[in-house]
């Protein structure tokens, strides 16, 4: 019954010793985790296709945020046809730190919690 308790412990001591390590290997915890605030001024974009629903960009632009100034980025990714860059547009982006070329736009601000009247109403 001891051994069995002992190797309980020394496995948990294991996994709180390599937590950290782990987290630091996924990044951290999620594609948003660490992220820096910046702002995407959109100098190229590839054409807008005639389809419809999301396609294939090519965006390149200038990212300034805390941690840069006018940070050259360029990347291909998936935008739906509605929301489709111009040139000249200035976009919130959220970046990493350490690499600034790994960019994402930034998530849109959830909506305001809707107003809940008190019941029964309080005077």
């Amino acid at each position: 019954m001891i051994e069995f308790a002992m190797v309980l412990v020394l496995v948990g001591a294991l996994v709180l010793i390599a937590m950290p390590w782990i987290r630091k290997r996924q990044g951290g915890g999620g594609a948003g985790a660490n992220m820096a605030p910046g702002t995407l001024l959109v100098t190229g974009v590839s054409p807008r296709p005639d389809e419809v629903g999301e396609q294939f960009v090519t965006i390149s632009g200038v990212i300034n945020g805390p941690t840069v100034n006018e940070h050259v980025v360029y990347q291909r990714m998936i935008v739906d046809v509605d929301q489709w860059p111009t040139m000249g547009q200035l976009i919130d982006v959220v970046y990493s730190p350490k690499n600034p070329d790994k960019w994402m736009f930034a998530p849109a601000t959830p909506p305001p919690p809707p107003v809940v009247p008190d019941y029964p109403p309080t005077n």
